[in-house]
C-alpha cells in the first residue's frame, strides 16, 4: 500500500493523555545538518517513531533527497488493541506500509531483524529504557544518533561505553519538547548521544591555567585532584583530574584520556565502582562530597600562561 506524507499536526495529540514527549523538528534539523554527508546512500531506521506524530519521520521524509538517502524505515510500539506496522520509504513522498506480527517493540526479534538491514538509527528512544536501548545499538554495530538524558552518562551501563570511545555526545543539547497536548515542556539536561563522527569532537579545548596545589585539592580516596569547572582545568598537570560531567561536551580524545576511577583508589576500603566514576561520599574532598566527577588525564600537558 502506498501512502503520502503522514499528518504532522500535533494538536490532534491533545486526545492522547500520556507522558510522551516529541522532539521538535527544528532541533532534529539543527543536529543532523552536521552529519549530512554521512547519510548519502544509506538506510535510516527510526525504531521508536510513529509516523503520525514523530518529527523524525517528518524530517527524513522531507530531507530524503537532500540527504541522498537510499531508504527510510520506521517502526514503533503499539498497545494490544492496535496493529503495529513497518513503514518503508525508498522514494521521497511514497512509502510502503507493512503489518508487523508483533507489537513493534524495539526489543522484539522482528525489529531486531530490521535493525540488521539498516545503516543508521536516529530517534528519541524511551528514556526509561535508555540503558537497554543503547546496549542493543552498540551490540548491533550500527551507527546512531539518539536523544537521551544527560544523567545517563553516570549509568554503569553507559559510562564505560563513553570511556572506551564507543559512545559520545553530539553537537547540541535539546532544551524543549512537545507534549501530546501541544504544549512545550522545557528541560535542561537532554543531549544527543552518538557514535558518528562530527567536527566538535576534534576541537581542542583551550586551557591556560597553571596547576597550584592550593587551588586543586585532592580527593580523600582517590589519587587525583578536583577541578570544579571545566574552564579551570590546569594545562600543565600530568596526573589524574576529576572534572564535572559537562566536560564531555568538550571532550577531544586526542587531547584527553578518560580514566577508570577504580585504577586510582587510595583507600582499599572503597568498593570498586562498576561505572568507573568518582561519585557520592566516596568522592569527597576534605570530607565534603562532590557531585559526580569524571577522571581524566591530559595527553599533552603544556606550560601555563597564568
Amino acid at each position: 500500500m502506498t501512502i503520502t506524507k503522514a499528518n504532522t499536526n500535533l494538536s490532534a495529540a491533545k486526545k492522547a493523555k500520556n507522558d510522551e514527549f516529541y522532539t521538535k523538528l527544528s532541533d532534529i534539523e539543527k543536529e543532523i545538518k552536521y552529519y549530512r554527508d554521512q547519510f548519502k546512500g544509506k538506510v535510516v531506521y527510526c525504531n521508536c517513531d510513529d509516523p503520525e506524530w514523530s518529527n523524525f519521520y517528518v524530517y527524513f521524509e522531507m530531507a530524503f533527497d537532500f540527504l541522498g538517502l537510499k531508504g527510510l524505515i520506521t517502526t514503533h510500539y503499539v498497545s494490544e488493541e492496535n496493529q503495529a506496522y513497518k513503514l518503508t520509504m525508498t522514494k521521497k513522498g511514497e512509502a510502503i506500509k507493512t503489518p508487523l506480527k508483533g507489537n513493534g517493540d524495539f526489543r522484539s526479534e522482528e525489529c531486531k531483524e530490521i535493525l540488521k538491514s539498516v545503516d543508521f538509527v536516529v530517534t528519541n528512544p524511551p528514556f526509561s529504557l535508555f540503558r537497554e536501548y543503547v546496549a542493543q545499538l552498540v551490540e548491533s554495530g550500527k551507527q546512531f544518533l539518539i536523544v537521551g538524558p544527560m544523567n545517563a552518562i553516570t549509568y554503569k551501563e553507559i559510562f564505560p561505553l563513553i570511556r572506551n570511545n564507543k559512545v559520545w555526545l553530539g553537537i547540541n543539547s535539546v532544551k524543549e519538547f512537545i507534549k501530546p497536548d501541544g504544549e512545550i515542556q522545557k528541560f535542561g539536561n537532554i543531549n544527543w548521544f552518538t557514535n558518528m563522527v562530527h567536527h566538535k569532537r576534534n576541537e581542542e579545548l583551550i586551557i591556560f591555567r597553571g596547576y597550584k596545589e592550593e587551588m586543586y585539592p585532592r580527593y580523600d580516596n582517590y589519587d587525583a585532584i578536583n577541578v570544579d569547572k571545566v574552564v579551570n582545568i590546569p594545562c600543565d598537570y600530568e596526573g589524574a583530574m576529576g572534572v564535572p560531567i559537562t566536560f564531555l561536551d568538550k571532550f577531544n580524545p586526542e587531547q584527553f584520556e578518560i580514566l577508570n576511577s577504580n585504577d586510582y583508589k587510595t583507600n582499599e576500603a572503597i568498593n570498586n565502582k562498576e561505572h568507573g566514576l568518582v561519585k557520592d561520599k566516596d568522592g569527597s574532598v576534605n570530607g565534603k562530597a562532590k557531585y559526580v566527577r569524571i577522571l581524566i588525564k591530559n595527553k599533552n600537558p603544556k606550560p601555563a600562561l597564568i
